[in-house]
């Protein structure tokens, strides 16, 4: 009887640790599904002050995102996002190397991320636009000189 009666303890401690490890667990996947909801809502925030030409809120709703996120899907969207922002051409205050700073991290931190592609694209084009600003001030010096 003594085996029998082991036995039960054992079972009943098994299934404690079972029943435990799924509470835990099932928090977990409820606190991710939370913060994955928040981070949209905040996307869905910033495409409508981006379309309003509020870039400042724009970025901020990004940078919530990423701090709901951390490096999880879909902070690669919010710094696409952010890069975009910096890049804007009715933004007063783009910066094309912040633009390039955010896209650069994308690539860094979301190896696998579907917005790759369209990342390398823009660094792309970000480096031409930065080699073009290089070719002006260099005519202009040479203008310069000349003109004295």
């Amino acid at each position: 009887m003594g085996r029998k009666y082991n036995w039960q303890r054992q079972c009943f401690y098994i299934c404690s640790a079972c029943l435990i490890s799924l509470l835990f667990f099932g928090c977990i996947t409820l606190k991710e599904n939370r913060n994955r909801l928040m981070a949209e809502g905040y996307l869905l925030n910033s495409q409508k002050l981006l379309a309003a030409g509020d870039y400042k809120g724009a970025l901020e709703e990004n940078f919530k995102v990423l701090s709901v996120t951390g490096k999880d899907i879909p902070g690669d969207e919010a710094l696409f996002n952010i890069g975009l922002i910096y890049a804007h051409y009715g933004n007063p205050g783009k910066d094309y190397k912040k633009s390039a700073y955010y896209f650069g991290k994308i690539i860094d931190e979301y190896p696998h991320s579907r917005l790759l592609e369209q990342v390398k694209i823009m660094t792309g084009i970000l480096n031409v636009i930065e080699k073009a600003k290089q070719v002006d001030i260099e005519i202009e010096k040479k203008k310069k000189e000349l003109a004295r």
